[in-house]
This record gives C-alpha cells, structure tokens and sequence, in this order.
C-alpha cells in the first residue's frame, strides 16, 4: 500500500524535477537595442500573437468591435486549447489592456485571412484528430503563422502601413511568435508528462510490493533448483540424495505462489528476477549462512503456516532488505525503487504479519492506496504547488532573515520543500500541522543539506503563524 509519507516523497522530486526543466511560457521582452528592424519586429510580434487570439474569436481590443464579428466561427477553431490558454495569460491580458499592439492594421484583411485559413490543408487535417491537445494546437497555429499569414500579400500589405516597416523586421517577428508558441506547448508538455511521471513513479511503487513478495518465491525456487543440481554429483553425499525439504517446502512461499491477487496483477504488470542470477546466489548464500535460517531447519518439530510465515518476515527484514546485492539489482531494474524500499518493505511485513494473525492468507495483499483521498493526495499536492509556486515562495521569502541568508541563493530543493508543505497546509486542513512538517522535514534531512531541516522548521514557524493569522490555515 502506498501511504502518505511516501507520496510527499515523490511529489518532492517530481517537482523538483519538473521546475528545473520546465520552458516557462511568457511574451519576449522588448529588445534592448532599438534598431529600427527590432522596433518593428517587436511590434509585428506582439499584433501575431494577438492576431491569432482574434482568428480564434476573442475581441483584443476592447474600444473596437472584432471585424469578425459577424463571422460564423468554426467551432474546432474557435475552441483550441492553446487560444483558450493564452486568452487567460496575464501577460497577454496586460498587452490588450494597455493597448499596446497595433492589431487594427489588420482589420481590412481578417475576414479573408480566417475563410483561406479554414481551407487550407493544415486545417482540414487538424480536423482529423479527435482530441486535440495542446502540442496539436501549436503545430496547427505555427504552419498558419509561417505559411498562411507570413506569405499572404494581404497581410504584409496591412504591416506595410507600420511606421518604418521593414521585411527583415517582419520575418523576424514571424520567428519570433512562432517560437513563443513552441515555447507555450514544452511548458503545458512538459507539466502534463510531469504529472504521468508522478503516477508512474507511484504506481512503480506498488510494484516493488510485489517484486518482493515474488522474490522470495524465486529464492526458494533458486534452493530447489540447488538441491535438484547436488543429486546429479559425480559422487552424491546422502544429504545430498536426502536434502532436508522444509525450506523449499515452506507454505508461506506456496500461498504466495498461489495468490490470484498476485496472478491478476502480474498478469498486468510481469515481473521477473530470473535475469538477476549473481543477486538471487548472493542473496541465497547469505540466507543459507543466517542464523535465522539454522534455527528453522533445526526446529525439532515440523513449523506450522504460522511458522513458516515468521521465518520470512525475519529474514526479509534482517537479510534481504540490508542487502547490498539486492540494492544494486534494484537500481539497475528502476530509477524509483532504492528510494521506495524503505517504506515498501514495510508493508511487505505487514502483509506477512496479518497473515500470521489470520492463521492463513485470507487477508490477501495490502491495495494501492488505502482509499480514494489518499489516491488523489499526490496529484492534488503536485497541481497545487506548481499552480502557486510564486505566491508559496513569496511567503517563503517574507520571513527569510535577508542579512543572514540571500533568498536567490537557497538550495533550490529546500524552497520546493517548502512550497510542497504550504500547499499540504492550505488544502489539507484535516492533516495536523506536526504531522506535515516533520514528514517533510525528514525529506529535507535526506535529500536536500545538512542543515536543511533546521532550516525549514525555522521559517515554517513564521510562514505558518502568517498564514494562520490571514486565516488561510484552518486547524
């Protein structure tokens, strides 16, 4: 079962992940030097992009009526995902609030700019994908812009009219709304590929719990395989010919062999460690060699389920886990599972254990999550803090003491730690203020410096008791 503790862990380094590689959307600022070819590329730039907010039927210019206002839109057109998006930018609302773009040049060309856009083969061919999604929006937009609009007579005749217009400015201008748009679909790509990789990771998770369970059935079916090999010696010894069984019969293993949960899920999900075989000889010899494997082969009387079941949680937790050999395979099988071991292997042993209580393995295996709101604690954290990075680090930066720490220069995991935490505090009011800040105060402590935890508890104080005091934490 994946719990809380370790859904902050991965919601951490997803976030982390994703802020550092991101392509933040946001207009091109004006160019510094002021040649007359950067004036009217700048100029050209900002009237494309609000050019294809009014193709697509919005009104960006708000003392006019849109020229095509009397059009009948094609709704596929008019209900792109990307036009609805850059609709809502604060950036480009700042544009057409202020007036600054000199979109009405155009005005005597839109109505037959839109009629060859919505013929055109780019079109009809966008027409044919179902479910558009961003990245189809921007290819559809960047053809129209650098093959339709860039080349349509027309147009260029209506940017002639700019003051100082230049061809080289208005090539340049056609670049640059091009690239602003490539750059509008990496960020909403890359967020969208961020949020699969949380489940991913997570539901990686759920698959270690059970690679560990099928890895001591393919221990013991490694014994097996070791006693079957000695009867063939050249010259067998009778222990060899009469090997004592109990450990390859053990009836904890046959019920996880038999397991229709674990059938079911393997069935979806394959796993093997048959490939691993230095790991599985490594891990045998020091399970063979283990005290805990001598008291049990010399039990003098024959173990019972219970028994069995015992004899596994002890050596899944004082051999297997700490094993260095299993370690390694683990990395090499999957970037997640060295840090998801610690927390899975626990419910490895819960699951032995209540299996020991029931006498049999009638519980069955622990279920992903323990119910719906912990399912949706990950993808709810995640979309919250990315969606209030700047405000959460803004209430970060209030209570950072400027002469002893400068704010740009914070490890970069410490500030998405805190931004995660804040997020928890505002959206989760039933989670106890401790409980949030010491889990990820432990993350702090393992994957970020030293004195990252000190840290962290230190302005969380002030930030909680700000934002209790504005009543944005109701506790």
């Amino acid at each position: 079962m994946i719990n809380r503790t370790l859904i902050r862990l991965k919601v951490v380094q997803m976030l982390y992940s994703y802020l550092l590689t991101r392509s933040e959307f946001r207009l091109m600022p004006p160019p510094e030097k002021q040649s007359r070819d950067n004036r009217v590329a700048y100029a050209l730039y900002l009237d494309l992009i609000l050019l294809v907010l009014e193709l697509s039927g919005y009104n960006v210019k708000n003392e006019r009526t849109n020229p095509l206002s009397g059009i009948n839109y094609n709704p596929r057109l008019s209900s792109t995902k990307m036009a609805k998006s850059l609709a809502t930018d604060s950036d480009i609302r700042d544009v057409i609030v202020k007036g600054s773009s000199s979109i009405a040049i155009f005005d005597g060309v839109l109505a037959s700019l839109y009629q060859k856009i919505t013929s055109s083969t780019v079109f009809a061919d966008y027409l044919k994908i179902k479910s558009p999604e961003i990245k189809d929006d921007v290819d559809l937009w960047t053809v129209i812009i650098k093959s339709i609009i860039a080349k349509d007579g027309e147009v260029l005749a209506a940017a002639r009219t700019l003051p100082d217009f230049t061809q080289v400015g208005f090539d340049r201008a056609v670049s640059m709304a091009a690239e602003t748009l490539a750059n509008y679909s990496d960020t909403k790509t890359t967020l969208l590929n961020a949020r699969r990789s949380l489940d991913a990771s997570l539901a990686k998770s759920y698959e270690l719990y059970h690679a560990l369970l099928l890895l001591m059935v393919e221990l013991t079916r490694t014994q097996a395989d070791r006693l079957e090999a000695a009867k063939d010696k050249f010259v067998p010894s009778a222990e060899d010919l009469n090997p004592n069984l109990r450990f390859v019969n053990n009836k904890f293993i046959k019920a996880v062999q038999e397991s229709a949960q674990i059938e079911a899920y393997t069935k979806q999900t394959p796993i093997s460690w048959e490939q691993d075989i230095y790991m599985l000889r490594d891990l045998l010899d020091e399970i063979l060699s283990s005290q805990i494997y001598k008291r049990y082969m010399e039990a003098p009387v024959e173990p019972s389920f219970e028994d069995d079941c015992e004899l596994w949680r002890q050596l899944f937790r004082n051999v297997i886990v700490p094993s260095d050999a299993l370690a390694e395979a683990l990395e090499s099988k999957s970037v997640y599972w060295n840090d998801d071991l610690d927390i899975m292997s626990t419910f490895v042993i819960k699951t032995i254990k209540q299996w020991i209580a029931a006498g049999s393995p009638a519980p069955g295996l622990l279920p992903m999550y323990k119910d719906d709101e912990d399912a949706r604690f990950g993808s709810k954290l995640f979309t919250d803090a990315v969606a209030n990075r700047e405000l959460y680090r803004s209430y970060v930066d209030r209570f950072i003491d400027s002469t002893q720490w400068d704010p740009e220069r914070l490890a970069f995991m410490d500030i998405v730690i805190m931004s995660v935490i804040i997020s928890e505090l505002i959206n989760f009011p039933l989670i106890p203020v401790p409980v949030t800040l010491n889990e990820y105060i432990d993350i702090a402590n393992r994957y970020s410096t030293p004195k990252s935890g000190q840290f962290i508890n230190g302005v969380m104080y002030n930030v909680i008791k700000y934002l209790k005091e504005e009543g944005l934490i109701q506790k």
